[in-house]
């Protein structure tokens, strides 16, 4: 829309209040907001705000930062009282110098898009985005009780989860996100609503769209969701499985090959390649809390090992079954990033490691089409699979040592992720923890 439509559009849907939302480097979302009779004003000329209390994003002596909304991503807030409608907008971040901040995660994805394109290439991005349903407790503090006791593709008519999903399901196709379909999860109290693929920016402010209406209607709810990694011991945790394709601007799916016995291209076999060599980098990016960690263990269908197949979910990239002719659905699905990412910085570091593999012509391995899980020592050396970082200060080490990775992230957000998560990891170390203290109190 351009501006004037833009405002038109505003004043017919009868909204109030307008929402200029971003994202500071961990992915909490930040919020604007102004009435919408500043909006004209807003796309004309940005809105100021003060950077230095936003992590990561200016030191307290160069704290202005603009914010840029983009009319692309206008959208009513259906939930929104009507007397009080609010809209939202999602901005870019600017300095005082015109330029993109390098603190934007959005503004970093869009410059790697960019880098994509150059080369010919649309990045194309389907998360899987799983989440918990969990009561409130009528004691003080959060403990992690599941909202319903259903199982995988569970159905009951009478589910109040599946009330709650089916009415987070139309609160997204108010919001103009494609809804593919919805399900009970694994683990009890988990669930799961897949969205239509989409080109890389569109499926991260969508990914962070879902996150908060998610939440808004579950609270609505008197309950609340959660996408903490692993919020529960024992049973599966939640992930974002992301399926990743390039097409040319003619939407030409570039991973498609009808020769292959994967119907598989070359180029997806060296962007498969490249994401291999950068996942102990990737992990930091994708799976960036020490919780994340307590997911990444064998069993509960989350990858450990650092393989390709087809089919196989115990794979790191799995290659999901194409029937011949269909070519816009030839993908490649990476399994380890979970939800407590950033999403704009997920995508944008998936996109780099894939189109290093690609520049430099990379061969992946045989695919592992067995239970990787099953394999000892011994045959994890045979066939050279290496493993991701098994905790959270392992794989900041890596991101670290990545030239790659850093590059597409930038420094301003290297630095930034390094310190925080350094931090988390250092007071979660010192921590004392109730299995400690079950096993050692009496005994050590």
């Amino acid at each position: 829309m351009t501006r004037e439509e833009l405002i038109a559009r505003v004043q017919e849907d009868g909204v109030r209040f307008v929402s200029l939302q971003f994202t500071d480097i961990l992915g909490t979302v930040k919020s604007v907001t102004i009435p919408a009779t500043q909006l004209e004003e807003a796309l004309e000329n940005g809105v100021w705000f003060d950077g230095s209390s936003i992590e990561g994003f200016a030191r307290i002596y160069e704290s202005d930062r603009l914010l840029v909304p983009d009319p692309a991503t206008y959208r009513v807030l259906p939930w929104s009282e009507p007397e009080r409608r609010r809209a939202r907008l999602f901005c870019d971040v600017y300095d005082p110098d015109g330029k993109p901040s390098p603190s934007d995660p959005r503004s970093t994805l869009k410059r790697m898009v960019s880098r994509a394109a150059e080369r010919g290439y649309i990045y194309n991005v389907g998360p899987e985005i799983e989440f918990f349903l969990f009561r409130r407790n009528s004691d003080s503090g959060l403990r992690p009780v599941p909202h319903d006791v259903g199982g995988y593709f569970d159905f009951s008519p009478r589910d109040e989860a599946q009330q709650v999903r089916s009415e987070i399901v139309l609160m997204l196709l108010a919001l103009g996100i494609q809804v593919e379909m919805s399900h009970h999860e694994v683990a009890t109290g988990q669930h799961e609503i897949d969205f239509h693929y989409a080109d890389a920016l569109t499926s991260a402010d969508n990914a962070v769209t879902f996150k908060y209406t998610v939440r808004a209607i579950a609270a609505s709810h008197g309950i609340y969701a959660s996408f903490m990694p692993k919020p529960i011991f024992g049973i599966n945790g939640s992930g974002m499985h992301t399926h990743q394709s390039l097409s040319d601007p003619s939407g030409h799916n570039l991973f498609y090959d009808p020769d292959d016995p994967y119907h598989l291209s070359r180029l997806a076999y060296q962007f498969i390649a490249g994401q291999m060599v950068h996942a102990r980098a990737l992990a930091a990016v994708v799976a960036p809390t020490v919780n994340s960690y307590k997911r990444l263990t064998p069993g509960y269908e989350a990858p450990v090992y650092i393989c390709w197949a087809h089919l196989n979910r115990s794979a790191l990239i799995r290659v999901p079954a194409v029937r011949a002719g269909r070519e816009k659905a030839a993908r490649i699905e990476l399994r380890c990033p979970d939800p407590s990412a950033n999403p704009y910085l997920a995508f944008a570091a998936m996109l780099a490691a894939g189109l290093d593999g690609i520049e430099k012509g990379m061969t992946p391995p045989p695919p592992v089409n067995e239970d990787v899980y099953h394999f000892d020592e011994a045959m994890l050396r045979e066939r050279s699979i290496g493993t991701l970082p098994g905790t959270l200060a392992e794989a900041l080490d890596e991101l670290e040592r990545d030239e790659v990775i850093r590059e597409a992230l930038g420094p301003a957000i290297v630095e930034t992720m390094l310190r925080a998560r350094r931090k988390e990891w250092e007071e979660y170390r010192i921590q004392v923890t109730p299995w400690e203290l079950e096993r050692y109190l009496e005994t050590a």
